[in-house]
């Protein structure tokens, strides 16, 4: 379905993939706007966000966030900050990064890392620049998340930990050893930077080197603001290529690992196709199938081919 969705908005365009019903229309805009990325750069994430990934939602401030997979968990423990206006109160809880924007702001630190070799991760024009590419305005209520999502990414601790075979954690410390951004006035709209460059925490960064997923800056661009399709674009991404033969992955697999803020199996089982939908329509080459039982993926092309992954 989404190859003919790709067919029809190449050689008719969006009102004719419309108006032909090949797919919602939602999915259909997604598709167009990858299709229309001209300059489609790589971006890294390291593979355990493919298995695990942040929560969607806000979580109550104070409480940690737990994911598993088959391969893996992911615990979240959130960071604390002074209180007061002139932080010298008691110690608080903050919350659990969480939405599109603090996948965004991962995803930057990790492709830049990747790109110069080097955990230290310069922000200043090149983040801006990034997130205007993105599809994220600086100012403003978005502004504003993205400044929260990094306070947030700052202070919080997450552990990666293999399942099985009494293995251990693969890191078990802070995602960046200092904080991205001051606390910055209502009226600040630019947001002081704190640093002139960030430095993802060694262990994070080993990791990152060691188990890379090459991925399409425009796929993440067309998907920016909707963070469960991210999730599974860079699931698709990390699975579909390396399989050797089609594979089955149950429902209640598929909750595990996606559908943590659905409280019943019928619920997530009703809504995740369309995610899905959205995912392949940045990845014209993932190959999978929608059945009863689950969803069965198939191997298919990496995102990205391998010579352009391979000269980064």
């Amino acid at each position: 379905m989404m190859a003919r969705v790709h067919q029809l908005l190449t050689e008719h365009g969006k009102q004719a993939a419309i108006e032909a019903g090949a797919e919602s229309r939602d999915v259909i805009e997604t598709a167009a706007r990858y299709l229309s990325e001209e300059d489609n750069a790589l971006a890294f994430a390291f593979s355990g966000w493919a298995q695990c990934a942040l929560p969607h939602r806000r979580v109550p401030a104070g409480e940690a966030w737990e994911v598993a997979s088959d391969r893996m968990r992911l615990v979240v423990e959130p960071g604390r900050r002074p209180s007061g206006t002139d932080g010298s109160g008691p110690l608080e809880h903050v919350g659990v990064p969480f939405g599109s924007y603090a996948r965004l702001i991962l995803l930057y630190l990790q492709t830049e890392a990747l790109k110069t070799g080097s955990p230290e991760v310069e922000l200043g024009r090149s983040w801006r620049e990034w997130m205007s590419r993105i599809g994220v305005p600086w100012g403003g209520k978005s502004g504003r998340g993205v400044r929260e999502q990094a306070e947030l990414l700052s202070r919080c601790r997450l552990t990666f930990h293999l399942v099985g075979q009494g293995r251990a954690g693969l890191v078990n410390q802070q995602i960046v050893d200092r904080a991205l951004f001051l606390d910055t006035p209502d009226g600040d709209r630019q947001g002081r930077l704190s640093l002139e460059t960030a430095r993802l925490s060694g262990p994070f960064f080993e990791q990152l080197q060691r188990h890379p997923i090459p991925l399409e800056e425009g796929a993440i661009k067309a998907l920016s603001n909707n963070s469960a399709a991210l999730d599974c674009y860079v699931w698709l991404a990390y699975r579909l290529h390396s399989l050797e033969r089609p594979r089955l992955v149950t429902w209640s697999a598929l909750k595990a690992q996606h559908g943590q803020g659905f409280a019943k199996l019928y619920h997530f089982k009703s809504k995740f196709p369309a995610i899905l939908s959205m995912a392949t329509a940045v990845y014209p080459d993932a190959d999978i199938e929608v059945t009863e039982e689950g969803v069965i993926l198939k191997p298919s092309k990496p995102p990205v081919k391998p010579r352009l992954t391979s000269s980064r």
